[in-house]
């Protein structure tokens, strides 16, 4: 279950059954964000030979769009960076503007736990203030650095104000089994409608 509107507390509930504008936007949003990550992973991180993992929408001061991304370089180091979109002639471009190693992450924080909020600081040698496009994707990004950093560094990493429950890539409420949790839901307010139809009137 992504974490609630602003405002409101985490619940520990089924997630809610999306609307027909609401999933046709999701889905149109992941197929974006598919199409994004592979534009990335051609255009800059490949002819770097870096592999690309995670990226996510963040916002920028301009009106160029911003990723924050985490890519694996050749040698096996996790580079965390800063990466704006522009639009110069009707060509797409992507430029590096700020680069970070994950061996030199000491803490993120999410701010606030029990709240949605898409704010968070991630604190180097100095502290970077970060809004992320939703509270989803910032969670998003927390796990990729975990799980990388179990993969290649096993280091000592603060990750503060956030709920574990949505920070545990096994959870049931992580981005993949929510999807079929979903789905599920979906399937079954379908068949008590269709149990409903075929049955006579009194």
């Amino acid at each position: 279950m992504p974490p609630p509107r602003p405002g409101g507390s985490l619940r520990r509930g089924a997630p809610p059954v999306p609307g027909p504008t609401r999933r046709r936007r999701l889905l149109r949003g992941a197929a974006m964000s598919s199409l994004v990550k592979e534009e990335l992973a051609k255009r800059l991180f490949g002819p770097r030979r870096q592999r690309l993992q995670e990226f996510i929408q963040v916002e920028s001061s301009g009106a160029e769009r911003c990723y924050l991304c985490a890519a694996v370089t050749k040698s096996e180091e996790v580079e965390i960076c800063m990466v704006k979109h522009l639009r110069v002639d009707r060509e797409e471009k992507y430029e590096i503007v700020e680069e970070w190693f994950l061996k030199d992450l000491e803490m993120i924080d999410g701010k606030e736990a029990d709240t949605d909020n898409p704010y968070f600081d991630m604190h180097f040698h100095k502290v970077y203030n970060l809004e992320a496009y939703s509270c989803a994707s910032k969670y998003t990004f927390a796990r990729t650095l975990t799980k990388l950093n179990e993969m290649y560094l096993k280091k000592d990493l603060k990750i503060v104000n956030f709920d574990d429950t949505y920070l545990n890539d096994d959870s049931i409420w992580s981005s993949n089994n929510r999807d079929c949790l979903v789905l599920m839901r979906i399937c079954f307010y379908a068949s008590n409608l269709l149990c409903l139809s075929l049955c006579p009137l009194s």
